[in-house]
């Protein structure tokens, strides 16, 4: 299996990768160490796999351009920790998880297949004209039609 192969020295460098971005952007990370070792490890197969770290909970079609939105962090963190406590992976937490006050829950996929790979039909559920989206990077928001 692909992910055997990766070793467990890999996954703590990158653990601690994330853990340091988590941090600096005033993040938590879910507190169950195994599943989250998981996690990572599923990262780091999907960079070797398309070249870029997709959700490993999440379906990648295509080029990395049409993945943007699944590229971890995901667009969908902030929205699903503030509406469920976790993102749709659990690997982002609000601080009542990661103290061990509540568990993680199951949360909606927010992904529009459709509009994520050039669909015609807009998003829905937005309450501005368009959808805004955060940039993975910089955490520059902006509003358009599509991801910049």
């Amino acid at each position: 299996m692909e992910s055997d192969r990766i070793s467990g020295e890999r996954i703590e460098e990158r653990y601690n990768e994330i853990l340091e971005v988590a941090k600096k952007g005033r993040y938590n990370l879910n507190p169950d160490r195994d599943f989250v070792n998981d996690l990572v490890k599923g990262l780091i197969v999907n960079g070797e796999r398309y070249g870029f770290e997709s959700c490993p909970c999440r379906l990648t079609i295509g080029p990395e351009k049409d993945n943007l939105d699944i590229i971890c962090p995901c667009y969908y963190r902030d929205d699903d920790i503030v509406e469920f406590g976790n993102c749709y992976c659990g690997l982002y937490v609000d601080e009542d998880i990661a103290a061990g006050k509540k568990p993680v829950v199951p949360v909606p996929e927010r992904r529009d297949l459709k509009e994520d790979i050039g669909g015609d039909e807009k998003p829905t559920g937005y309450s501005l004209p368009y959808p805004v989206y955060r940039c993975n990077i910089c955490g520059y928001l902006c509003a358009r039609n599509s991801p910049p």
